[in-house]
């Protein structure tokens, strides 16, 4: 095998629940990730070198800061079977957006190389690079609705393969990573809403009502913009969509449906005001092998 392609699959967050900062400035999170049918296409090839060549149309990308490197950098320097590598991606997903867009880029990659290269990587040390790298790059090497917790690096999933529709909004008003765990640390107090088991329930029995009803993300609590939040969620409600939430950190925020034509419909009343999206839910029926 001398080249590969992959869908590298974006997630949104059922729930996010940050729940203290550790010792090495981390978080420990409880969250039920759910990938979904947005995704960024890499094709990544063989070259006789030992270098590193990115080919993307988001030249934002294109440095040595680029995750995709590091983790090349990494792997290259703990096995010397891997050669160079050129790697074509197509960005869909946007990017500070919440999606998981450049972590799923690396685990995608962690993947890839594992098999191009026959590196016969145990899934602990998938992980273990995974984790060396980004904390959402780990919950991103499954293509499925998954448990999150630690820092992101310890997985349960959940055996469902519910499908239903998700639009998703991107705004341009939120901070990054960083700003929103500064100002999570510096708020006193904080809704502790554990809801995981709901959404699991709801997950496995394809209730989108208990999903709906249970959706919660902590960093909505230090949103400086509420009233642009709350505006967004309720013209998602509005419009038919069952729940509404922000995904990660921000900047996106999603409402899920069950109706494919309401979907739709949404979409396309939305898509002249905001940056729009539409997808599904992605719950692969293949095992993940490490």
């Amino acid at each position: 095998m001398d080249e590969i392609y992959v869908k590298a699959r974006a997630k949104i967050n059922l729930n996010l629940e940050v729940l203290d900062k550790r010792k090495d400035n981390y978080h420990n999170i409880k969250s039920i990730f759910q990938k979904i049918n947005l995704y960024d296409e890499m094709y990544i090839k063989k070259t006789n070198t030992n270098k590193f060549e990115l080919q993307t149309n988001e030249k934002s990308i294109e440095n040595k800061e680029n995750i995709i490197y590091k983790a090349f950098e990494k792997l290259k320097e703990k096995y010397n079977v891997i050669s160079g590598v050129q790697v074509k991606l197509n960005k869909k997903i946007p990017m500070q957006a919440g999606l998981g867009g450049g972590s799923t880029d690396c685990a995608s990659f962690i993947l890839c190389m594992n098999k191009l290269f026959n590196l016969k990587l145990t899934k602990t040390e998938i992980e273990s690079i995974g984790k060396s790298l980004g904390a959402d790059v780990v919950p991103c090497l499954y293509n499925r609705a998954l448990l999150a917790e630690g820092i992101g690096d310890k997985i349960t999933t959940i055996n469902t393969n519910f499908k239903y529709y998700i639009v998703i909004i991107k705004l341009d008003i939120l901070g990054n990573t960083k700003d929103m765990y500064n100002r999570i640390d510096k708020k006193q107090k904080l809704i502790k809403i554990d809801n995981t088991n709901k959404i699991i329930e709801g997950l496995e029995n394809n209730n989108i009502e208990l999903i709906a009803e249970n959706l919660h993300n902590t960093f909505e609590e230090v949103v400086q913009e509420k009233d642009v939040v709350e505006n967004i969620k309720k013209e998602f409600i509005k419009n038919g969509a069952k729940g509404s939430l922000m995904t990660g950190s921000g900047a996106c925020f999603y409402g899920i449906f069950e109706d494919k034509k309401v979907a739709k419909n949404v979409y396309n009343k939305l898509k002249d005001k905001y940056q729009t999206y539409i997808c599904t839910s992605y719950n692969s029926k293949k095992e993940e092998k490490f």
